[in-house]
């Protein structure tokens, strides 16, 4: 892969204030319309990514024979379709969302940093489905130790509208911080970090990813934590490799 060369910033054409507003809306419109197209595809799909995906953690860790969850609203089926319905839609557009914020982005960076346009798209779409499988390995984890916590007096009774929250919330956490590396590789082409800088600094950078993973993951459970703290620092320290390569 070719190495970027700096360009003086004089050599750039800048955007006035107006053009970058006017950028700003065709980047969520176009973004919108993609969503939404894809929104109808994900509710057709919601039956069968419900069975055989979103509830396959829950099912794993209830007793044989009661491997069902509830709902108590006559609409409240309706409205679980729909939610997986939009969050697939946003999942399926995702590519097209990626590279309208690439678009939006690239007038500020130099013209020999705005060829990773390719990369920077299968990068951030595959470090999110990535961020997404990962969450499925996690979620049985976490699962068996709430639900199994305490008195087995006390039985788990799965209500699908809180178990289905739960399950987006913490697959939206592990896609969208796994763009980590990602964006440190952009800010390390911007010039804004520097690998060595980072080098420098892993052990409190660790320390706050640890602490961030806390603080953003559901449930009271220490395993979810550390299933999100332990991927983002392996990530984090190939992201200091692929700045120091690129900045060659």
């Amino acid at each position: 892969m070719a190495k970027p060369k700096l360009v003086p910033v004089d050599d750039e054409k800048r955007m006035t204030v107006l053009e970058h507003l006017e950028e700003l809306r065709r980047v969520l419109i176009v973004s919108l319309i993609a969503w939404g197209a894809a929104t109808v595809v994900g509710f057709l799909l919601s039956g069968f990514l419900l069975e055989h995906l979103v509830l396959l953690p829950v099912k794993s860790v209830l007793p044989a024979g009661h491997k069902v969850v509830y709902f108590t609203g006559p609409i409240d089926k309706f409205i679980l379709y729909f939610k997986v319905g939009i969050f697939a839609g946003f999942i399926l557009s995702s590519p097209v969302i990626i590279w309208q914020v690439w678009t939006f982005v690239a007038p500020g960076l130099r013209r020999n940093e705005r060829r990773f346009a390719v990369g920077f798209v299968i990068s951030a779409t595959f470090l999110f489905l990535m961020g997404i499988a990962f969450a499925f390995y996690a979620m049985p984890i976490a699962l068996r130790f709430l639900t199994g916590f305490g008195n087995s007096d006390i039985v788990y009774l799965p209500l699908a509208d809180k178990y289905v929250n739960f399950v987006l919330v913490l697959i939206a956490i592990f896609g969208v911080t796994f763009e980590l590396p990602l964006a440190l590789t952009l800010l390390g082409l911007a010039g804004i970090v520097k690998a060595q800088t980072l080098r420098k600094r892993r052990i409190p950078i660790w320390i706050g990813i640890f602490v961030g993973a806390n603080l953003v993951t559901p449930g009271v459970d220490p395993f979810t934590p550390l299933l999100l703290a332990a991927p983002l620092i392996i990530l984090f320290e190939i992201s200091i490799l692929v700045i120091r390569f690129l900045r060659r």
